[in-house]
């Protein structure tokens, strides 16, 4: 039996382009900066929970509770940043002045009854907010946004009113810091316009030698999941940052503020 050229080469070739595929897959893997590990206990006082932060200029990155940072949690509020650049990128709003009037309907805390911008519901964590603005996206397009984003497990089946709050989206806390990283270098497949207005929303704290953006997220059910996701501007260098624990996003945040200090990022 005579055995074509080709189908000799072919294997041969396959085996060859596999090799250099997983060499250079390596070689990748060897280059990234390997965490640091953090003592941070002291600061969650037997709160379970993670903290990863990543220093741009070095690309250092430092982690407490390794393990739990690759845990996917649903994103709660956190996905408003998400949301705000989808929304502003379809034009589901014209930009972060663009209100929306309240409904009449008594939610939860008062600073959600009344009327709102893109800029003050993030501001306030105006839920109704973005869920009218997630509908007029729609689910076609929320969901190749996600996909192209990266943006944790992609899932959006739980309803497009909802699927970020304690439904299917899920998002681990080193996903969150990709994510970010992203956003702050202005590397998503989005309009630059967006990502600066989305990233000017997210101003949480100005300081003279620092600025903090940055968004909590709880979930309202039984406050037992709390996010805080941002990054910190200083006179030096860029910091991203992303937190989860068991318990309000509220008590998240204080901890990263610690964190931070803790990590000397706000000198």
């Amino acid at each position: 039996m005579r055995i074509g050229l080709k189908h000799v080469i072919a294997p041969i070739v396959l085996s060859v382009l596999v090799l250099m595929a997983a060499m250079t897959t390596d070689a990748n893997a060897g280059s990234r900066p390997k965490p640091i590990e953090v003592n941070l206990g002291y600061l969650f006082n037997g709160t379970e929970g993670t903290f990863v932060a990543k220093n741009l200029r070095t690309d250092k990155v430092y982690v407490f509770n390794p393990t739990r940072s690759r845990e996917r949690f649903t994103p709660e509020s956190s996905f408003k940043v998400t949301n705000a650049l989808i929304g502003l990128e379809e034009k589901a709003v014209e930009d972060e002045y663009d209100v929306k009037r309240w409904d009449g309907i008594e939610r939860e805390f008062e600073v959600w009854n009344r009327d709102h911008s893109l800029a003050s519901a993030m501001r306030h964590s105006a839920i109704w907010y973005y869920q009218i603005m997630a509908r007029d996206i729609g689910s076609e397009r929320m969901q190749d946004y996600l996909d192209r984003f990266g943006y944790g497990n992609r899932d959006i089946s739980g309803g497009i009113s909802n699927f970020w709050l304690n439904s299917s989206l899920k998002i681990s806390a080193i996903e969150q810091l990709d994510f970010l990283e992203k956003l702050v270098e202005e590397q998503l497949p989005v309009k630059e316009k967006t990502m600066k207005t989305v990233k000017r929303i997210m101003i949480d704290l100005e300081h003279d030698d620092y600025t903090i953006h940055g968004k909590t997220g709880t979930r309202l059910s039984d406050m037992g999941l709390g996010w805080y996701i941002g990054y910190v501007e200083t006179n030096k260098e860029t910091w991203i940052f992303a937190i989860n624990i068991d318990g309000p996003g509220s008590k998240a945040k204080q901890i990263a503020l610690n964190a931070l200090q803790d990590l000397r990022v706000m000198e």
